[in-house]
């Protein structure tokens, strides 16, 4: 069995000498995510646990501004696949979660207490995503922890204009993320990481040695996790080729806009954004 330094290496590909990983932390270090699932369903009594978990997480202000749509029928959830159209593998998840930020709530309980809502703005949009990114997450870790496989999906904000409708969500609650939920097939072999040097800063930021560090970081990668010709982006605008590294993979998908149209749908549903 690997123990914290193997994982630490693992999952950076360098030596991290200065990092100590007992157990309670090397098993975070050993998550991946889970792209194909038996059809064996997770119990109901085994989720309803890990949604209590997820609840458990921190939230700004105990205002607890997010919900969970849970999915478990396939044809819905394959109405999302074929809306993303390159995920056909989510049609496979036996559950699908759609973890949604919900600025309604509040307004709905201020208005049980005669008041105003007087926090309608970029701050609370913000709040509501962090509240779910951080439900979410400690949803994961726990699934990961009793064996089941997770994986994220971003591309439901893609479809939002469609996968609100389906969901019925009302006006002060949209779509932060998806996520597949089951047992694995397989498990596959985990991202090599940046190095702490890149993202962790001490006391002030400090990118100056960022030039190097990924010069680095994207020839470690492409020893053991190359870019695959199915994984370059925008291969309309730019012509693909072999040998592109991590980072210029980044650049051609950061440099090509998406969801373009995403903050005027939210103001069509209520959030003023100001």
């Amino acid at each position: 069995m690997a123990n914290g330094a193997d994982r630490l290496r693992a999952r950076f590909g360098i030596e991290l000498p200065d990092a100590e990983a007992p157990d309670a932390i090397a098993q975070y270090l050993d998550r991946r995510v889970v792209r194909r699932y038996r059809e064996e369903p997770a119990p109901d009594s085994l989720l309803h646990g890990l949604l209590a978990a997820a609840q458990s997480a921190p939230s700004k202000s105990d205002l607890q501004q997010y919900s969970i749509v849970v999915m478990r029928d396939r044809a819905r959830i394959k109405q999302i696949a074929d809306w993303i159209g390159t995920m056909d593998w989510i049609a496979t998840a036996p559950v699908f979660l759609v973890w949604c930020g919900d600025m309604r709530r509040g307004q709905c309980l201020c208005a049980l207490h005669e008041m105003p809502h007087a926090n309608n703005n970029l701050d609370t949009f913000l709040n509501t995503a962090v509240d779910c990114a951080l439900a979410m997450g400690q949803f994961m870790a726990a699934a990961d922890a009793v064996g089941l496989g997770t994986c994220p999906i971003s591309y439901v904000r893609s479809h939002i204009e469609r996968v609100c409708p389906l969901l019925g969500l009302p006006a002060g609650v949209y779509p932060v993320a998806g996520l597949t939920v089951g047992w694995p097939v397989f498990r596959r072999p985990i991202s090599m990481r940046l190095p702490p040097s890149v993202v962790v800063h001490r006391e002030r930021y400090d990118d100056s040695k960022l030039e190097t560090e990924i010069a680095a970081y994207d020839e470690r990668r492409r020893g053991r996790e190359p870019v695959a010709p199915g994984s370059l982006k925008n291969n309309d605008v730019y012509a693909p080729r072999e040998g592109v590294g991590w980072s210029e993979n980044l650049a051609r998908q950061l440099s090509v806009p998406e969801r373009f149209g995403f903050a005027a749908y939210l103001k069509t549903r209520g959030f003023d954004l100001a």
